[in-house]
């Protein structure tokens, strides 16, 4: 019955679930959003995840250290993200088929190596719920928010830092200046090459922990094509979000939440065919993009390549 969804208990496991679930969703659309706002569109945030995803989960289950499998998450996302400005940057390939060849990589590398090294489906002990004093104790709002993994508070207390570096700081000025018109940035002594390596490499190293979050942290397994699209998901929330932190947290929370409401409305057997409920948040991913193509401006220099005068 659909009145089951309105009981207090279902309310908050929707919403507790939707916090928890928006932890990918932010560190992959953050790390993104350095990239972008810098000129540099990065398709492969889904391949990115994946191979984080499998590092973290590889790395925790023979160490059972799960903070060794966080560092090679970070590695490898970064190694991915380091290759991915290489060839936009210095080889200056078309960032929108480049970007899908780093996916399918990735895709194929994490397969590989799911089957080469593990051959089958194991788990591991992810990170557990920390109840933060007296805050966890509030009814509800305690469940809700304080009684996450650190994992989520890390991508909920990234947002805030993004903000500032990229509005509070040299950096971020470069960044923004960057992504908008490289030509003047570059006149005024600021390495254009330099700025955009380091914003994608940081993507890439969001992206892995993105993809850490679900394999150790969210589901304690690790198994083929996890990410089932959330990369692209990620990608669309940066435009949803109007290249901002806040506007990529709210896009995030919505998506989650709706996500948190499909699994719960399969888990309480109600009847809604579950295709349809899968395809929920893959729709309202297309009805964001629709919405948010008319009402924001994406960084004058995005996917152009930048060749220095002179």
């Amino acid at each position: 019955m659909i009145s089951d969804l309105f009981t207090k208990t279902v309310l908050i496991g929707i919403l507790a679930s939707g916090i928890r679930l928006a932890t990918p969703y932010l560190y992959a659309a953050i790390g993104e959003a350095f990239g972008q706002r810098s000129g540099v569109l990065n398709l492969g945030v889904e391949g990115q995840m994946l191979l984080g995803a499998f590092a973290a989960f590889y790395v925790a289950f023979s160490t059972e250290n799960l903070w060794l499998g966080m560092l090679a998450a970070v590695i490898v996302g970064a190694a991915m993200g380091l290759a991915m400005a290489f060839v936009s940057i210095n080889l200056q390939a078309v960032q929108g088929i480049s970007g899908i060849g780093f996916y399918l990589f990735g895709l194929g590398m994490s397969d590989l190596l799911f089957h080469t090294l593990l051959g089958t489906v194991e788990t591991v002990s992810g990170f557990a719920p920390i109840h933060i004093p007296v805050l966890s104790d509030i009814p509800a709002l305690g469940e809700i928010f304080f009684s996450q993994n650190i994992l989520v508070y890390g991508a909920f207390a990234l947002v805030p830092i993004a903000w500032f570096v990229l509005n509070k700081t040299t950096l971020g000025l470069k960044i923004r200046a960057v992504g908008e018109n490289p030509q003047a940035a570059d006149s005024l002594g600021v390495s254009v090459s330099r700025v955009r390596y380091l914003t994608v490499t940081l993507g890439g190293s969001l992206s892995g922990i993105a993809g850490a979050s679900l394999s150790i942290a969210l589901l304690n397994v690790f198994q083929q094509n996890m990410t089932s699209g959330l990369g692209f998901i990620a990608v669309a929330l940066v435009y949803f979000g109007g290249w901002r932190p806040l506007g990529i947290l709210l896009g995030a929370l919505l998506f989650s939440m709706v996500n948190s409401l499909q699994l719960w409305v399969q888990v309480l057997g109600i009847p809604v065919p579950s295709d349809v409920a899968v395809m929920m948040p893959y729709v309202l991913t297309i009805l964001a993009l629709v919405v948010a193509v008319q009402r924001v401006r994406s960084p004058s220099a995005l996917t152009k390549p930048f060749q220095r005068e002179g």
